[in-house]
């Protein structure tokens, strides 16, 4: 393979992407992302700066132990300090203490910066530039030039950004990066700066790294690789300071996939998907499902008429096939779902595809509850209970006959308030009257609940509530609004689901949703031990 078609991903999730409001990761949280960064076959993965906390100075240290096999761990730091050797500066002795086979060095490329925040001289920065990239570039360190702010410099002042550039190259760099820090370039002016770049420096690798104030990131490091840089920065899911920084998610696949070239090592491109959920779940951020490439609706069909033409042909209404990126089409069930809707959805363990009466009857019950408040996008066990009591015989049945729950919540002086729950059912001709405390009602309900039943179902142990969320569906009301709650469930057999309840009565609604998840896995259960 021609070097040209290669482009090397450099991740910096561990350093910029912590920059990012609310995400806070450990020491552990950092070794194990650094590991799947490895597995999904990036180039570089950019561990922090050792001198900022002790943190990441234990991260270059515990990563060697760690049997990283593809990835090339970098160290970050800033240039040396005004006045001193760069040998003599302790964040240049950190950097060669983290033992990292590659080093990052940002600097100064904008004058503005120069005069403003080093307050030194023209000379005095590039000079800082090229004895820090010579220090370690001299103790045959690969070592990359981040250029910040270059592109805001280019345009202030084209000739001395150069400069700055020479500097370093000059020095050994064998990266240029090229930093849109401020986030707000435009692709032209990108591509039009990276082809300068490109001719004035041939022989050094060009880099691009690119923050998102502008929603133009991933564009304006796409527009860079056409020009001719060779190393794309970015991190998973785009997290970091501000707006975020360009998404490899996105990138990833458009360089793979779109534009032909190779940027992971092996075929690993189906362990995207993946990846981006693994840094959502450890950074302890809410997936964006709308995500592209990596969403959860990224290859979700809800109309009809699209349901229809992709189950004829899925390139109809899919830019590429999801299995590509290691995520999977959804079939939605909506009121603006069609009867081909419903075949598909229920295929696999219902199989209506020729039953056009049953499909339509399915779907107009569907549309009755939605019109009520209900949404099964993210409630499938509440869709195949649909389905199930639509179709009845021995697709449903009742476990259990509620007689009554009560729910009351203590508040005493002015310690935390705790809530407790009564529950009485019927199993048989067997009355179970079960009572227990939880950190709020919906926590006590569920305590009670499964308290009656697992003497009975003790498979419902296993069952865990993951997520749950509150949607007021018609605000005007005021406090006697409707309200719609969606809960994620996860078992070991079934996987992760999500069921859905309705009322004005949030409780009564958490009540719905947590009786339904129940119901779910004690008839899947069933099914399974007759088969």
């Amino acid at each position: 393979m021609n070097q040209t078609d290669r482009v090397y991903i450099y991740d910096t999730t561990l350093r910029d992407g912590t920059q990012a409001e609310g995400v806070s990761l450990s020491l552990e949280d950092k070794l194990m992302v650094a590991e799947r960064l490895d597995q999904l076959g990036v180039d570089y993965i950019e561990g922090g700066y050792p001198l900022s906390n002790p943190k990441d100075k234990a991260f270059f240290k515990e990563i060697r132990r760690r049997g990283i096999k593809h990835a090339k761990i970098a160290a970050f730091g800033m240039t040396r300090r005004k006045g001193i050797k760069a040998v003599d500066d302790e964040g240049m002795q950190a950097m060669l203490a983290s033992e990292a086979p590659v080093i990052t060095i940002v600097g100064k490329s904008w004058d503005f910066h120069v005069k403003e925040v080093l307050r030194v001289s023209r000379k005095e920065n590039c000079d800082m530039i090229a004895d820090s990239v010579g220090l370690f570039a001299g103790r045959g360190l690969e070592t990359v030039y981040d250029a910040e702010h270059f592109f805001d410099g280019y345009k202030a002042n084209p000739e001395f950004a150069l400069e700055t550039l020479s500097a370093a190259a000059q020095a050994g760099a064998s990266c240029l990066a090229l930093c849109d820090t401020n986030g707000g370039s435009l692709p032209e002016f990108i591509a039009e700066a990276v082809s300068t770049v490109r001719a004035r420096f041939p022989k050094v690798r060009l880099g691009i790294h690119c923050h998102n104030d502008s929603d133009l990131a991933a564009a304006n490091s796409l527009a860079a690789v056409r020009q001719g840089a060779r190393q794309v920065q970015g991190t998973i899911n785009g997290i970091g300071e501000r707006c975020g920084n360009a998404d490899l998610t996105s990138i990833i696949p458009n360089l793979a996939l779109k534009c032909g070239y190779a940027c992971l090592a092996g075929d690993s491109l189906p362990k995207l998907t993946e990846v981006s959920r693994f840094v959502y779940e450890i950074a302890n951020l809410s997936l964006r499902e709308n995500q592209p490439f990596v969403g959860q609706a990224a290859f979700t069909h809800k109309g009809g008429m699209h349901v229809h033409a992709v189950r004829r042909d899925s390139r109809t209404y899919e830019h590429i096939d999801p299995a590509a990126v290691g995520n999977a089409r959804r079939i939605l069930i909506s009121e603006l779902a069609g009867a081909s809707n419903v075949a598909v959805k229920t295929k696999a363990k219902f199989n209506l595809a020729d039953d056009k009466e049953l499909q339509r009857k399915v779907l107009t019950k569907v549309q009755e509850l939605e019109n009520a408040g209900y949404q099964f996008e993210a409630a499938d066990a509440s869709f195949e209970l649909v389905v199930r009591r639509t179709l009845g015989g021995n697709w449903y049945r009742k476990f259990w006959e509620l007689d009554h729950y009560r729910c009351t919540i203590l508040q005493a002086n002015s310690k935390r308030p705790t809530a407790e729950a009564i529950v009485k059912l019927c199993i048989g001709q067997e009355y179970f009257h079960t009572v227990a405390e939880g950190d709020g009602p919906v926590n006590a309900l569920d305590a009670a609940l499964r308290k009656a039943l697992v003497e009975k179902y003790p498979a419902i142990a296993a069952l865990k509530l993951k997520d749950f969320k509150v949607r007021i569906i018609n605000p005007r009301a005021g406090t006697a609004a409707k309200v719609r709650v969606v809960i994620e469930f996860h078992d070991a057999v079934e996987g992760y689901f999500g069921t859905v309840g309705v009322d004005e009565n949030i409780i009564h609604a958490s009540w719905q949703a947590l009786v339904e998840a129940i119901e779910f896995k004690l008839l899947n259960d069933a099914e399974k031990e007759t088969t």
